[in-house]
């Protein structure tokens, strides 16, 4: 329609003109309306020029970066790089992401070249896709987190899986996953990942490999690996190049005059530390100010702090059961030692750059930056070392014994990994150890920063209610320190720094630690009224703690408040009997019943788990009346013996067959209705 109007009025203009003038004045009028159109727009791009020369920064926007949709198409960078393997990772401490490395890696050994791609930053609807590329395969290294959850950076994928029904036929996959047999959802991300490709049409490769951190997960790893590439071979028709492919993922870049930009412990941002703006998460963390730091044991040689932390100016909220993530930094002596065994000067300025110019992981921590702080904020340096960095150790040994001890143990052979279980995970050796024990052995520094893994945050049961403190947040931590069978003391990172960290009044300058909030699904019923059964020996009492308080502001309030009950277990009564005051009082007015099982005060040892046993009719009463469970502590021993409880519980006061009484726990964990935070 506009377009028609727009043609009348164009030819009523054009019989205007013949009309009213001559072919000379409608020629000169061009040149006037052609020359007056050409000064415009240059006195227009002029006034643009000036404008973007001003440094105005109210009218720029924030750091926005508008990527084209090919930007994370993993499909199109394997193809204009020829390269045929991908691997994905879902990792939330870095191991499945180190294995994700070492696969795409070594497929160089098999004629397939590989790339390491994080799900959450790729378009995995293109999965549809990679059938397009010759013998292509897609690998997934799955860590299960939580209760049975994806990783925080596989949570969008695992959720197209679940709601979508694409078309993968023609897609090759092989799946490795990562899970805790301590934990009752076992691997339960990886198994579901490989019952859904299959579904959906995709063709497997070679059969789901499981890795158990609570034996030994690099065992696992290797094991399946070492029988995996075989099969594609085969699968593929492809040979491998019998080489032993031990190439370097970055190249490094020292520099004698130091950058503008240099890193000096801030996660992602320059600067960041210093410069606070909200929003504040892992790759932000906030500089929080500890407010208070005190010893919460009365005796005896153990030690635990109770730290609250100051979130007033950050707009950070949490909820009772959420987690608080700290990041610690390494221990100076140990940090000096590396610089030593490894003769580096720490104060040296470096980047480690990656040779991979299509990989979107340009570095592998913050660069450029010290040796020393690379060492001290990025890199774990407590870690008992994985077969692949002893391999590459190997190389750096003049001692032919020495260098022969640690290729045995990188090796697959039953020796080597007997060696491996003994010499490194027994001993408990980290990398300092090593060197200590293999003098030969001086790896370059800047190899050895590309092989340590990261140094993740620490994460805390939050043990306040927002409702009781909004301005801060609460933490339980038991000191971790121990003696190795070498007759060495190994400290906890986290916990080693933060007892330092006790402030004072006299101070000018606060004691901060860089913090953030980890939201979780550990979380009191909406209804106050609901009551609820709280199993919590030692630590695993924090969360509780933060219930306690929402419910006793709750009441308060005059508001009404189901049953309370809470199951705790310590050694001594006046030695390690955690907020014994503040629970103490909450029994007091009313709003707690409180079991305390001290586990050394009598010759026969009494734990929480004889306790709730004990209290079968109390227990089946309040699940009768909707009532939730809650559990918190070891994974290990302690979660596995309260559930068969519950179950012998259920099945007896119930009058319920085994089978049946199973039926009605998982029920009561699909209702929400029993939630775990557990730690192996």
């Amino acid at each position: 329609m506009e377009e028609t109007q727009a043609d009348v009025v164009t030819e009523n203009i054009s019989e205007a003109a013949d009309s009213l003038f001559s072919m000379f004045d409608i020629v000169l009028l061009a040149i006037i309306i052609g020359a007056a159109s050409w000064w415009l727009v240059k006195r227009n791009n002029r006034s643009i020029d000036s404008l973007s020369n001003i440094k105005s920064y109210s009218i720029q926007p924030t750091s926005i970066v508008i990527q084209s949709p090919t930007d994370n198409s993993f499909v199109k960078k394997l193809q204009s790089s020829g390269r045929s393997l991908v691997v994905f990772y879902g990792s939330q401490t870095g191991t499945g992401e180190e294995f994700a490395g070492r696969l795409a890696k070594e497929g160089v050994r098999y004629r397939l070249k590989g790339m390491v791609a994080d799900p959450e930053e790729c378009d995995m609807e293109e999965l549809v896709n990679l059938k397009n590329i010759p013998n292509s395969l897609a690998v997934f290294c799955m860590a299960t987190y939580g209760e049975g959850d994806p990783t925080d950076n596989a949570m969008e994928f695992y959720e197209w899986l679940q709601n979508g029904d694409a078309d993968l036929t023609g897609l090759n996959y092989a799946i490795f996953g990562l899970g805790n047999k301590t934990y009752e959802h076992y691997n339960e991300v990886a198994i579901y990942l490989d019952k859904r490709l299959e579904e959906l049409g995709a063709t497997r490769v070679y059969e789901l490999g499981l890795g158990d951190d609570d034996a030994n997960i690099e065992d696992d790893f290797i094991t399946w690996k070492d029988k995996f590439w075989p099969v594609v071979c085969d699968f593929f028709g492809i040979e491998s190049t019998g080489e032993d492919i031990s190439m370097r993922q970055y190249r490094v870049e020292e520099y004698e005059d130091a950058p503008d930009r240099v890193f000096s412990g801030e996660m992602a941002r320059l600067h960041s530390l210093k410069n606070q703006r909200p929003p504040y998460d892992a790759k932000n963390p906030y500089l929080s100010k500890i407010l208070i730091n005190r010893e919460l044991f009365k005796g005896g040689e153990r030690h635990c702090m109770h730290l609250e932390f100051d979130i007033e100016d950050s707009k950070m909220r949490y909820e009772s059961g959420d987690h608080l993530a700290v990041y610690p930094i390494n221990n100076t002596e140990l940090v000096e030692k590396i610089g030593k065994l490894c003769e580096k000067s720490l104060d040296t300025i470096f980047s480690l750059i990656n040779t991979d110019e299509e990989s979107s992981k340009k570095h592998p921590f913050p660069c450029p930056c010290s040796y020393r702080t690379a060492l001290t904020h990025y890199l774990d340096i407590t870690q008992n070392p994985r077969t692949h960095v002893l391999k590459e150790l190997a190389e750096y040994c003049s001692d032919p014994a020495e260098k022969e001890k640690l290729k045995l143990m990188a090796s697959t052979s039953p020796e080597g990994k007997a060696l491996y279980q003994k010499w490194i995970n027994e001993d408990n050796r980290n990398i300092v150890h090593i060197l200590e024990d293999l003098p030969s052995c001086k790896p370059a520094l800047d190899h050895l920063c590309e092989l340590l893994p990261r140094l993740q945050p620490r994460y805390y049961s939050i043990s306040s209610s927002p409702k009781e403190h909004p301005n801060t947040v609460h933490v339980t931590a038991v000191l971790v320190e121990y003696q190795t069978p070498t007759g060495r003391v190994n400290k906890g990172v986290a916990t080693t720094w933060l007892r330092e960290k006790i402030p004072s009044p006299d101070s000018a300058t606060p004691l901060t630690v860089p913090i953030f909030i980890r939201k979780s699904q550990f979380r009191l019923p909406t209804k106050p009224q609901v009551p609820i059964i709280m199993v919590g020996p030692g630590t695993g009492v924090a969360p509780f703690r933060g219930f306690i308080q929402e419910r006793n502001f709750t009441k308060v309030e005059g508001k009404q408040v189901g049953q309370t009950v809470l199951y705790f277990g310590c050694r001594k009564k006046d030695e390690d009997f955690l907020y014994q005051e503040e629970f103490l009082k909450y029994r007091e007015n009313g709003l707690l019943t409180l079991n305390v099982a001290f586990s050394r005060e009598q010759a026969q040892k009494v734990y929480v788990t004889h306790l709730v046993e004990k209290d079968a009719d109390t227990i089946w009463n309040i699940f009768e009346n909707g009532g939730h469970l809650y559990i918190c502590g070891d994974a290990k021993s302690m979660a596995v013996d309260v559930r068969n409880i519950i179950l012998k519980i259920i099945q007896e006061k119930g009058s319920l067959t085994e089978e049946q009484a199973q039926v009605y726990y998982k029920k009561m964990e699909t209702q929400k209705r029993i939630s775990m935070d557990v730690w192996s």
